[in-house]
């Protein structure tokens, strides 16, 4: 599954071993490694929080 954040996708595969929240900052380690995904406010970070969860 991908997400696709102001023009970039961010590829992520399940399962997701974990996720670290750092208010607009969120690293996400799935079976292809670790990302860090940085968002310009909280409202995107928690739209993309929201996305993980639900897949």
């Amino acid at each position: 599954m991908s997400y696709t954040y102001k023009g970039r996708v961010y590829s992520i595969k399940s399962p997701v071993k974990s996720i670290s929240v750092n208010k607009q900052n969120i690293v996400v380690n799935d079976q292809n490694g670790t990302k860090l995904i940085k968002f310009t406010n909280v409202n995107d970070s928690k739209n993309f929080l929201d996305w993980i969860y639900q897949v």
